[in-house]
């Protein structure tokens, strides 16, 4: 079934469920952001595809076996989420920062968090940023699923390795520069993602979708669940792998997509999948939200 929005309904949802004792200037630059996200959703056409590697487009074990997957239409937000987005959200909810050392992070690396770039955040972090924007608009949004972001990244469940206008890498084109595999292929010293858009989106109209940032996906990580996932809309693994964070801190972990502006050039493949623990917050890391 196809989804659809209006522009005068959202802004009726906004100005019903605007949040009692905020500042009025925050709060309308939170109904601003809201309806510019929604806007920003793409209508992605549901169907089959084989998902995972189907054979030397990444070297993690984890990507195999490839599978079929089916899904639901769904939308998925035109660009990874900006860091003045996120700051409005934290003002106008009341947001508690989950990620682990942000203040710090903040303070060593001010550069990175320039309101124009795609936020880095924790798992936690970014499932409240869109969990708010649902609320707030009167949908449903979330983190997208692993297969969601795999489909809408390869255009639809294209058999293409990178999530560009063509399905390669050229840098300076439709990818940054820093994406070069003369560079990359050891990693670079670039020291800040580009602003989402930089480049010609994926054939869905879909920005940075490879090398920019890792982006968060809701599902647990488990290294064998493409060996059980489920075939119709799969959800991940019901529970993840628990780690050691900290003293006397253990936490599950998630999983990243995309590959991001410091890594391999191999990481910023469709398939590629990294795990990291669910309250930290790498700097090569950002997000975008989904509805259903």
């Amino acid at each position: 079934m196809l989804i659809s929005h209006t522009r005068n309904s959202l802004l009726l949802t906004l100005s019903l469920t605007i949040l009692s004792g905020c500042d009025a200037i925050n709060d309308w630059y939170a109904i601003e952001i809201v309806q510019r996200n929604m806007d920003n959703m793409v209508f992605v056409e549901g169907g089959e595809f084989l998902m995972g590697n189907p054979g030397g487009w990444a070297m993690g074990a984890d990507t195999i076996p490839a599978h079929e997957v089916v899904l639901d239409d769904f939308y998925i937000q035109k660009y990874e989420v900006t860091q003045g987005d996120f700051d409005v959200f934290v003002k106008a909810s009341g947001h508690e920062i989950k990620a682990r050392f942000y203040e710090d992070k903040k303070n060593e690396s001010p550069e990175r968090f320039a309101s124009e770039l795609p936020a880095p955040v924790s798992w936690h972090d970014a499932k409240a940023f869109c969990l708010w924007l649902g609320e707030r608009s009167g949908h449903t949004l979330d983190l997208p699923t692993e297969a969601q972001w795999e489909y809408a990244a390869r255009s639809g469940g294209e058999q293409i390795r990178h999530a560009t206008d063509n399905g390669k890498i050229e840098p300076g084109r439709n990818i940054s520069s820093a994406n070069d595999p003369a560079l990359a292929l050891y990693g670079n010293d670039q020291d800040i993602p580009e602003a989402p858009g930089s480049y010609t989106p994926n054939s869905v109209g879909l920005y940075d979708m490879s090398g920019n940032v890792a982006e968060w996906v809701s599902d647990y990580y488990a290294q064998d669940y493409y060996r059980k996932s489920e075939r119709f809309n799969p959800q991940g693994p019901k529970s993840g792998k628990t780690v050691t964070v900290g003293p006397n801190l253990k936490e599950p972990e998630r999983i990243m997509r995309g590959g991001d502006y410091k890594g391999p050039i191999i990481n910023s493949s469709t398939v590629s999948r990294r795990v990291v623990p669910e309250s930290s917050m790498p700097l090569t890391g950002g997000f975008r939200c989904a509805r259903n």
